[in-house]
């Protein structure tokens, strides 16, 4: 397997685990066609999660595959998905971004996106 499929494999892992202890339901697409990576769900709310994988402060919000042509890369369009969760693998950091910034090629969390500080806001358990 790759090397960045399995690091999508290790934060997708992560955002389950963390979501269904925060008390989410969490539903996987059965493509990989859709913009987002996972579905959760609590009281009624259903939110689309980007997953993203990072090394470093910055994380790039394109989405690239290959075909039969080579690589595409794609841009976020406005309301591919809700949220964007981040795993940073060096730390074990987690961050949960509650907008989809559209067009935009890279996004920097910060301590406001801490995904602890985020759910607490949002009224789960963190």
């Amino acid at each position: 397997m790759r090397e960045t499929q399995r690091k999508g494999d290790v934060a997708v892992s992560q955002a389950i685990a963390t979501f269904t202890k925060a008390g989410y339901d969490v539903s996987v697409p059965l493509t990989e066609s859709a913009a987002y990576d996972l579905i959760v769900e609590r009281d009624g709310l259903i939110k689309r999660i980007q997953v993203k994988y990072s090394t470093s402060g910055e994380v790039d919000l394109r989405r690239i595959h290959s075909n039969s042509t080579g690589y595409v890369v794609k841009k976020p369009k406005k309301g591919a998905y809700d949220w964007i969760y981040v795993f940073k693998a060096l730390s074990e950091k987690e961050y949960l971004i509650i907008d989809c910034p559209f067009g935009r090629r890279s996004i920097t969390p910060g301590v406001q996106h801490s995904i602890k500080v985020v759910l607490k806001q949002l009224g789960g358990v963190a």
